[in-house]
């Protein structure tokens, strides 16, 4: 037995250590870009096209690339929320390529439990803080870790209460604030799930689509806190705001003009299976759940706005 425990140790320290080669190499294979960005002459007027992808799941970190060296941010802090275990994220480029200080926060003690203790943690200045994050114990919470005042970038990806959790968020004043949307909620309308404590997307509907707010509520809110609207990555999952005192040489967009829809098959039936069918058309199994239009506080079917 002692024997076996030894040899599994032994496995889980080779994969760590080859894991860790491979991110070298990732990082290192990102330079060119990073490096055709910072020659960018002129502002592009699509942020698709800085997009490339390292640590994050679709072109973000590019993005984000872009837009800290254009907006020479001294700040030079993150936050990021709904992490899983930080293996895949949109921050964790910056961290380890720039060399950012970060809290990142993830409802599962789990996957908090492995980066603390992987060698990130003491690789740089992280820190990961297991919640199931509230409008409630969110500002505590990010005081409590020594987040406080100007911030580099705030980053929302929960799947559920994301629109009622940056409104409610005063802690931080982030130069740039990186809102997950709905795609498949339309941009008919300004609206969101209602809000509730124990939003869980698994459980508000079978097929995984009701969550989060469409693309026009988040330029609202947007408005409404001192942010514009700058773009969305390709994939249509993630619009990028800017505070408006530091949008320089930026434009704000209008979500009606340049609002990117997803091609995502995430959805799933009944049983809780894939179904691999378009999620554009299996939103219409939720038609019957109610939204909030955030601009007006009225409540609807969702039927109404697809």
């Amino acid at each position: 037995m002692k024997d076996f425990i030894k040899n599994i140790s032994g496995l889980k320290k080779t994969g760590q250590y080859v894991r860790e080669e491979l991110e070298k190499i990732k990082i290192l294979s990102a330079q060119p870009m990073v490096q055709r960005i910072l020659d960018l002459k002129e502002p592009v007027s699509d942020l698709r096209r800085v997009e490339f992808s390292a640590f994050s799941q679709w072109g973000d970190d590019g993005i984000i690339q872009y837009l800290i060296h254009l907006l020479d941010i001294k700040e030079q802090s993150f936050i990021e929320f709904g992490v899983g275990n930080y293996l895949e994220a949109n921050t964790r480029f910056l961290l380890m390529n720039n060399n950012w200080r970060g809290l990142i926060l993830d409802g599962s003690q789990a996957n908090m439990d492995f980066v603390i203790n992987d060698s990130i943690s003491w690789k740089y200045d992280l820190k990961a803080i297991p919640l199931f994050v509230t409008k409630s114990n969110i500002n505590q919470a990010i005081k409590n870790a020594g987040f406080e005042g100007e911030l580099g970038i705030l980053h929302i990806d929960i799947d559920g209460n994301d629109y009622w959790i940056w409104d409610c968020i005063d802690v931080v004043n982030p130069q740039i604030v990186i809102m997950e949307y709905n795609s498949v909620f339309g941009n008919k309308g300004a609206i969101s799930v209602p809000y509730a404590d124990d939003f869980y997307v698994s459980y508000a509907h079978f097929s995984n689509l009701f969550f989060g707010a469409s693309l026009k509520a988040m330029c609202h809110l947007a408005d409404k806190k001192g942010y514009s609207f700058v773009g969305s990555n390709t994939n249509g999952n993630n619009a990028y705001f800017v505070r408006n005192d530091k949008m320089g040489t930026l434009s704000k967009l209008n979500p009606d003009e340049t609002y990117v829809q997803c091609n995502f098959r995430q959805n799933r039936d009944e049983s809780g299976k894939l179904t691999f069918t378009s999620d554009r058309e299996a939103i219409f199994k939720a038609k019957d759940k109610e939204v909030v239009d955030v601009i007006t506080g009225e409540k609807a079917p969702l039927s109404n706005y697809l």
